[in-house]
């Protein structure tokens, strides 16, 4: 069964509250980790409530597109999460 942006917003919603590090393309051959909380999820995005000790900003938002089309991976201590 082909992944779809609804399974992985689906697949999302049991994590709330969870730890996690989102892993994103930045740019040509740059990569940014960022550890955080999963927030919310909204029917096109989710939020993550980023640790202040290692991020100038408190939050971040990512488009379920952004999963599938693996421009973003995010871990769940320390596990990937399988699409």
């Amino acid at each position: 069964m082909p992944t779809t942006l609804a399974n992985i917003k689906n697949g999302l919603d049991g994590h709330i509250g969870d730890k996690l590090m989102v892993v994103a393309q930045a740019g040509r051959k740059k990569v940014t980790k960022r550890k955080g909380i999963l927030r919310e999820t909204f029917p096109a995005v989710f939020v993550v409530d980023l640790d202040q000790d290692e991020n100038a900003f408190e939050r971040v938002s990512y488009s379920y597109a952004d999963l599938l089309t693996k421009s973003v991976a995010i871990e769940f201590d320390e596990e990937p999460i399988v699409l």
